[in-house]
């Protein structure tokens, strides 16, 4: 697991120190300050490898490189290393490369990345190459699995072109379900903590066809209303979490294979980093969606007590930020913040740690530090009771003004809405009401 991370000189924020939480650490900000530049990093940082270094097929996970004229640094510790022993890596412009010791990693663990874009990265100590101090590798190895989103669902084809380093989603499911054994059993069991609801849960149906040109055995999901839809034919959200759950059951069962032929221990340490936790969920699944996963990912070991999980996740959403407020643990959870600071002169951006204070709605998050607005409301409705603010204070705003701004706010309000109350008592004192 990660412990922490720091860069100067590269990124929007130039200069940033993570202190990471050893189970569940949130990334908040807007669009373009950093949030997906620190997992790429930290993908890095875990595997020596940028995700677009390994699959260039990829439009994101680029290698970060510092602006002419400047030095930059990346420095990291992981758990298991003794206190104050990090790697430092500065940036070699001649040879456009981020040089680091060549030694093994010091975790034991299995590195997962979910893209926002539905790519999955996968690093495990078992199957994937790291170099030996004298720069050769014992055998040719993958440095990562690094899959496209339709390498997930097709395959991904090895090194020599002919062999498979992942059969895909659709193919895989369909052997797994013929066969009825544990992968199958584990892919039935992620599905369900990955579920929306207790009673919704996501179950595999009947394996069916699609296309007369396709002779695939395609898998299917049994939907609530009865119907098992192709897994193709899902919406984008159900798409996201099938392809989670099965690169979750895929990771760990051939990581297991691996521990066998090579007579090692299974991996007890997990680090998941994914990048739009929330991205194409509805508000039910954005919900439960963090303690899910986690819940999943743990139950990847024969021992979910003994199984560490470490999730990175970034979001912009206030209803996940609100669902990890049961959760959220000082001790072992943090919260890092993205701003853009403004002053008469420049603009920067600022990495800050935040105290999580539980905000009780979900709407509260939105005016909190993690997203910055004035309010919850419609852009509309708060420029209206912006002037209503200041209609009820002035001394010189007569009845005839009120009426008009009174018809505006029922455009943009509810009926309901508590503002109400207090017009309704300002207009009485101030005669306007008729």
């Amino acid at each position: 697991m990660i412990k922490t991370l720091e860069t100067s000189g590269i990124g929007p924020a130039g200069q940033m120190r993570l202190e990471f939480g050893s189970r569940l650490n949130l990334l908040t900000g807007d669009n373009s300050l950093g949030k997906t530049f620190i997992l790429d990093i930290v993908w890095w940082a875990m595997t020596r490898k940028w995700p677009a270094e390994v699959n260039p097929r990829l439009i994101a996970g680029k290698k970060a490189v510092p602006p002419i004229g400047q030095e930059g640094k990346i420095a990291f510790l992981f758990a298991e290393k003794p206190e104050g022993e990090e790697y430092t890596s500065t940036f070699n412009r001649r040879e456009q490369s981020w040089p680091v010791r060549a030694d093994r990693p010091p975790f034991p663990g299995l590195v997962m990345y979910a893209m926002s874009d539905g790519s999955f990265a996968l690093w495990d100590p078992h199957r994937n190459y790291w170099a030996h101090p004298s720069g050769m590798d014992a055998q040719k190895r993958l440095p990562a699995y690094v899959l496209s989103q339709a390498e997930v669902w097709d395959g991904k084809r090895g090194f020599d072109g002919r062999s498979w380093a992942c059969n895909g989603l659709l193919r895989d499911w369909a052997s797994w379900q013929k066969e009825n054994g544990v992968q199958f059993k584990h892919l039935e069991q992620v599905l369900a903590k990955l579920s929306p609801a207790p009673g919704e849960a996501l179950c595999p149906g009947s394996l069916t066809r699609v296309d007369l040109g396709d002779a695939r055995d395609m898998p299917t999901v049994h939907m609530p209303y009865g119907q098992d839809v192709a897994v193709v034919h899902a919406s984008s959200g159900v798409r996201r979490i099938l392809a989670i759950a099965y690169m979750l059951v895929w990771a760990w069962h051939e990581h297991l294979m691996a521990a066998h032929l090579l007579g090692e221990q299974t991996a007890q340490h997990i680090t998941f980093l994914i990048d739009e936790i929330e991205a194409h969920l509805h508000p039910r699944w954005q919900r439960c969606i963090v303690k899910a996963l986690i819940s999943a990912a743990q139950s990847l070991g024969n021992d979910a007590a003994s199984t560490n999980v470490q999730l990175l996740a970034s979001t912009h959403s206030p209803l996940v930020m609100a669902s990890v407020e049961p959760l959220f643990d000082p001790e072992k959870d943090a919260w890092f913040d993205l701003d853009l600071l403004r002053d008469s002169q420049v603009a920067k951006v600022a990495l800050n740690k935040r105290d999580f204070i539980k905000q009780g709605d979900a709407s509260n998050w939105l005016a909190s530090e993690a997203f910055d607005l004035p309010s919850g409301y419609s852009l509309p409705a708060e420029e209206a009771l912006n002037e209503a603010a200041k209609a009820m204070s002035a001394e010189s705003f007569d009845a005839a003004q009120a009426k008009a701004l009174e018809e505006r706010l029922r455009g943009v309000l509810s009926d309901i809405d508590p503002f109400w109350i207090r017009w309704r008592f300002v207009a009485q004192k101030k005669g306007w009401a008729t």
